[in-house]
């Protein structure tokens, strides 16, 4: 049976940088950079243009990471696109990628299978869990795993949401998931939920148990309340399983590989709250140069968090081949899940 390793990375953020204070000046937010720094860490994030959607931000990145592999966008044999904020209701955005990318055209034409995931901020551990069992089962040699979101697009822009529409930023990160005959690639990976808090962070723009799913004027147009439209969240309860089930599920993974944390050279834990992660790390006993962080210039990208950070560190030199890695994550849903890799 192969193992299954990642051969590349890549990421794209949209130029536009939007930071605390543009907040207050460009949207009239009624908060101050000091307000979000203290809570949340975050200094800027990057919002996209209008007319641009999750699918059209992962192409770039998308072509980064097939570029880094070493093989050409026709070796691919699956696209698995993890976003909470896909173009539409449906299909998925991971056919708009596989178009995008020109895997449709021409005599070589490759009709690869493309896989939605939504799992919002862990969608990216789902995918790359689902990508590895493909690549060790044989039935693929190398997957496209992708986050994209597109926040900007739908958030509460006013001093009414502000709670939530500060954290969150627009950006794509991707892996590609190779096969390999070597010791090496995704050790052991472990991932969970909790529907009871399936409620405590949504955004439940309808609910396809009414008649109509969204409810209508007497002209037939759709309405949606702002507490429906715009996400919700009881951020002292997220805190306070975020840092349960990503100790929790860190601990596991370690377990199932029989290492502590001492044996891992770098830490990828979703960029949801700077404080989180600091309080992850310091309960751990992490040192810093262990850790890396963008959530001060990116913000929350929630699917999109950990590829970019992986991404980062190997453009920058600090995740390097043979380094033992381990990602985290937790999310809506409640969602988490955690993987040991070997770089």
């Amino acid at each position: 049976m192969p193992n299954a390793f990642i051969s590349g990375t890549g990421y794209y953020v949209p130029p536009r940088v939007v930071t605390n204070d543009d907040l207050r000046t460009q949207y009239g937010i009624d908060t101050t950079s000091e307000w979000i720094v203290q809570r949340t860490g975050i200094e800027s994030r990057r919002y996209a243009e209008e007319g641009v959607g999750s699918a059209d931000l992962a192409v770039p990145a998308a072509q980064m990471a097939v570029k880094n592999a070493g093989i050409a966008l026709t070796d691919l044999d699956m696209i698995v696109f993890a976003t909470l904020s896909p173009e539409h209701c449906f299909p998925g955005s991971g056919v708009y990628l596989q178009q995008k990318l020109g895997l449709c055209d021409g005599p070589n034409a490759k009709f690869v299978p493309a896989l939605d995931v939504r799992n919002q901020c862990s969608g990216f551990l789902y995918g790359l869990g689902t990508a590895t069992s493909m690549v060790k089962s044989g039935a693929a040699k190398h997957v496209l795993v992708v986050g994209a979101e597109t926040h900007s697009a739908a958030l509460d822009l006013s001093t009414r949401g502000r709670a939530v529409s500060s954290l969150f930023g627009d950006g794509a990160g991707a892996v590609v998931v190779s096969a390999t005959d070597v010791d090496r690639g995704i050790r052991s990976w472990k991932l969970g939920a909790d529907g009871r808090f399936a409620d405590t962070l949504s955004q439940r723009i309808w609910d396809i148990r009414k008649r109509p799913f969204i409810p209508q004027s007497a002209e037939g147009v759709g309405q949606v309340q702002p507490e429906l439209m715009f996400a919700q969240m009881d951020g002292k309860l997220v805190f306070k399983n975020a840092v349960m089930r990503m100790m929790e599920v860190l601990m596991e993974v370690c377990v199932a590989e029989g290492i502590n944390g001492t044996d891992i050279d770098m830490f990828f834990f979703h960029q949801a709250n700077l404080r989180i992660n600091q309080y992850l790390q310091q309960h751990l006993g992490i040192p810093d140069e262990k850790v890396v962080h963008n959530i001060q210039r990116y913000g929350n990208t929630t699917a999109a968090t950990i590829p970019i950070l992986m991404a980062e560190a190997v453009e920058q030199g600090r995740l390097k081949r043979g380094m033992k890695c381990a990602a985290i994550a937790f999310g809506s849903g409640f969602t988490w899940g955690a993987a040991i890799i070997d770089w």
